[in-house]
């Protein structure tokens, strides 16, 4: 067998055990993303989808004897030129007491606008306990050039939250959505 044949052959093992071995890591993504989540305390897909499904069932009765303190955040994508600012940063409620907190959305452009946003909880083990029963998020938001509007917000924290969150994150990232969608 001459030289190149040999090195023909190498090449062509080499590129069959590289196909196989990325076969093999496509099947040990899951698994592994799972695993980093998990030793690095990330809130997983998974994660997500289990306590998603539990948000729609918060426990009734109003807890007076606690205080659970729920911080308002928010995050504009650069190519959105709007303003959103929660007219309260913080707000003390009763865990099982509906509440009713308003944005202020301005959109800063001279011509119309629609965004989205997107909410998080932190931390993420209070998310299957905060329920948004009203908010600007469910829908598309389209603001006329220079609008200012009040976008409203109404939830409610669940009794059955942890005795140890004594705080909770809504973060709300809003981007521009493409009127071609």
């Amino acid at each position: 067998m001459s030289d190149v044949e040999r090195r023909k052959r190498r090449t062509l093992l080499l590129l069959v055990g590289l196909a196989i071995g990325m076969f093999g890591f496509g099947f040990a993504m899951v698994p592994l993303y799972g695993l980093l989540c998990k030793v690095t305390g990330v809130q997983s897909v998974e994660q997500r989808v289990t306590i998603g499904t539990g948000a729609r069932t918060v426990a009734t009765g109003v807890v007076q004897d606690r205080w659970v303190t729920v911080k308002f955040d928010t995050t504009i994508h650069p190519d959105l030129p709007w303003r959103l600012d929660p007219m309260q940063r913080k707000l003390r409620v009763h865990p099982g007491e509906t509440y009713l907190v308003k944005f202020i959305a301005e959109n800063r452009s001279g011509q119309e606008i629609t965004g989205q946003a997107i909410p998080s909880i932190a931390p993420w083990q209070a998310t299957g306990f905060f329920a948004k029963l009203e908010c600007f998020c469910f829908n598309r938001q389209t603001l006329a050039g220079g609008e200012i509007t009040e976008m409203p917000l109404r939830f409610s924290v669940s009794p059955d939250l942890p005795a140890d969150i004594n705080s909770l994150t809504l973060s709300y990232s809003v981007l521009r959505v493409s009127d071609r969608s």
